[in-house]
């Protein structure tokens, strides 16, 4: 499974990146928004953090907007992927840019018809959102469970990217259901590593060396 992290903050990036487990970022208008910075500046920096993927998402809502602010987010840099609601101008959009080699990210998906729709417009992520699913009353896992399956039985190469990622458990489950990535904020990310039998255990080790009186 790749690790994207869902932020604008380029210094949690930073440091995340420094661990080379990181795979990719997802931005959007709201994080930009929190960031308090420029959009354009701010994507650019975010691309010469990571190797993989940025997503950056458009703001217009025509295919003709789409086209328009697609053919200079693509310009930031070569990881930069296209984001796109899925709506009919954004599919229509998604298989444009696709045609033309451009990484698409189709976002905002809540149904598996919808991920079927934008696998067959060639995108290159589907971003299903589990925990804003299961707000609403539904199960956001079944989601990516029906994704998964619908992908698995045509072949498509569209990767599941899911998004909306609450906490550890999402994280575990959407791995064991297949998603091939998975998109979180940095605190969901850091509590991947923790544990309160490594704690101990660390806790313990250190606790028998000091005993020893030795240095390394």
């Amino acid at each position: 499974m790749k690790f994207f992290v869902d932020t604008a903050d380029t210094k949690e990036i930073a440091e995340l990146a420094e661990t080379g487990l990181l795979d990719g970022v997802t931005t959007n208008p709201s994080l930009i928004a929190k960031s308090g910075r420029n959009f354009m500046e701010v994507t650019k920096e975010i691309c010469g953090l990571v190797d993989g993927p940025v997503s950056a998402e458009v703001v217009a809502l025509d295919h003709a907007g789409m086209m328009r602010e697609a053919e200079i987010l693509r310009k930031i840099a070569d990881n930069v992927c296209i984001k796109v609601p899925l709506t009919v101008d954004g599919l229509k959009t998604c298989k444009k840019l696709t045609g033309d080699g451009t990484m698409v990210n189709v976002t905002l998906c809540f149904s598996a018809n919808q991920a079927l729709l934008a696998a067959k417009a060639g995108a290159s992520f589907i971003s299903p959102f589990v925990g804003r699913h299961d707000d609403n009353g539904f199960d956001g896992l079944d989601l990516i469970r029906d994704i998964r399956l619908i992908y698995d039985n045509y072949a498509f190469e569209t990767e599941i990217l899911a998004a909306s990622i609450r906490h550890p458990i999402h994280v575990l489950e959407c791995a064991r259901i297949g998603a091939d990535v998975m998109t979180a904020p940095p605190a969901v990310i850091h509590n991947l590593f923790k544990h309160v039998l490594t704690d101990k255990g660390i806790e313990g080790f250190m606790a028998d060396w000091v005993k020893t009186g030795q240095t390394i």
